[in-house]
């Protein structure tokens, strides 16, 4: 699912101060962020005017839970695989050389690498991308020669949850939304824009006497995504963002959503398709 970011008119009222950053996000929020002030982004403050400039930097604003003994593993092996989960994350979609388009190897390589189908779908994603194979459900990816990040900060916001699974797995649920601010690739370009992108990865960490798996790999039980800004097309491997006039020329089929609102789960945000995004 993508969005186009059409210009429409913004749904809230009001102007809201910048503020000290945000308490960690430990459960779904009731509302959607508050509107702030129209400004544009600029290559000194990518995230001026956007929710985001609030939100923490990176890994920090992926909130993990406390542990506890679940399923098969004790606190211990709960904490462990709580972080590896986050590497997870932060391999998949904060990692530099990954945006910049490299192979997500150290992602990967937390994948249980028995879990055939989606060891096709990894290997059949990168050759030959398709709605259905499409390494961006996973993977941020920007094509270095169209599109350059701007600075090393990526904003994120998100949590993750944890319960028991089938056969005494420790599931794990990630719901993160993370903001990239991009410019053209070409030297000297200073039109910013912003790519903005949720992801909800599930994971199981099964248990070996149950499951064939590899010691400190997750099987992956589901993994939605919906982005704004990213391209709404035929899927080539890599967000495609429109700049300048090209995004004001967008339209999607009507819908109009905020896609710094949270309170919605993925499930009811996949069902809206493309719409046109009330901001970026």
């Amino acid at each position: 699912m993508a969005l186009f970011p059409g210009r429409v008119v913004d749904w809230f009222a009001g102007d809201a101060s910048t503020g000290a950053p945000l308490a960690a996000e430990t459960s779904r929020p009731t509302q959607a962020p508050p509107a702030r002030a129209a400004e544009q982004p600029t290559l000194d403050a990518p995230f001026r005017g956007s929710p985001a400039a609030q939100w923490a930097d990176g890994a920090a604003g992926i909130s993990v839970p406390a542990a506890k003994a679940t399923g098969w593993m004790s606190t211990e092996q709960v904490a462990a695989a709580l972080g590896h989960s986050r590497d997870f994350l932060v391999a998949a979609g904060l990692d530099p050389a990954v945006l910049r388009g490299d192979h997500p190897a150290n992602a990967i390589a937390l994948i249980n690498p028995h879990q055939r189908d989606v060891q096709d779908y990894l290997s059949t994603a990168f050759r030959t991308p398709s709605k259905t194979n499409d390494p961006l459900l996973l993977f941020s990816r920007f094509d270095k020669t169209r599109t350059r990040l701007v600075g090393d900060v990526v904003k994120t916001r998100g949590r993750i949850t944890f319960r028991q699974g089938d056969r005494g797995a420790l599931r794990v649920t990630t719901d993160v939304t993370y903001v990239y601010p991009v410019v053209r690739a070409a030297a000297g370009s200073g039109d910013v824009e912003r790519t903005i992108v949720r992801r909800e990865v599930v994971m199981d960490w099964d248990d070996p006497s149950k499951v064939i798996t590899k010691a400190g790999t997750f099987s992956l039980v589901s993994y939605k995504m919906n982005m704004t800004n990213g391209g709404c097309g035929d899927p080539n491997g890599y967000f495609t963002p429109e700049f300048g006039a090209g995004r004001d020329a967008a339209s999607g089929d009507g819908r109009a959503i905020d896609p710094y609102d949270r309170s919605t789960s993925m499930e009811e945000r996949m069902r809206k398709g493309c719409g046109v995004a009330t901001r970026t």
